[in-house]
């Protein structure tokens, strides 16, 4: 194996491992927080936490998107189009039913289910980036 192949397998292993520690952060600590709010300070915490939310997790988003696409294209294989499928599912699920969510609550409609809803939901992102982190240790492993 090339070694500019190796970086890139070793910065894939680093996003995602990036990503799921986030997720999982999100998941047990962030949303679950979202419920001792009253409405108006749930607001105005939502308001704070997602662009600075955003500036750590986009890039890590797009750097996996851009080093699934790498692979799909440049290094194509089953495994990697397997990969770039994980990662667009993580894709789609964020902009279908998350982004919405979240545009709810900035929008103050219907908070405390909207709230609910995003953290009973996001076990399936939760679910999807520890499959993919798992997916890459044991690519890289194997």
């Amino acid at each position: 194996m090339n070694l500019i192949l190796e970086h890139i397998f070793s910065l894939r292993l680093v996003i995602d491992f990036g990503l799921v520690v986030l997720i999982w952060m999100v998941q047990l600590i962030v949303y679950p927080g979202f419920s001792f709010y009253q409405e108006s300070d749930l607001l105005k915490w939502h308001k704070y936490y997602t662009p600075r939310i955003t500036v750590v997790v986009a890039p890590l988003m797009f750097i996996q998107m851009a080093i699934a696409v790498y692979l799909s294209l440049f290094e194509f294989s089953t495994i990697n189009l397997i990969y770039l499928l994980l990662v667009l599912s993580t894709w789609i699920s964020t902009f279908l039913y998350f982004v919405p969510l979240h545009q709810k609550i900035e929008g103050n409609l219907d908070l405390k289910i909207s709230s609910r809803k995003l953290a009973t939901l996001n076990w399936i992102r939760t679910f999807q980036w520890t499959f993919i982190f798992g997916y890459s240790l044991f690519l890289l492993t194997s």
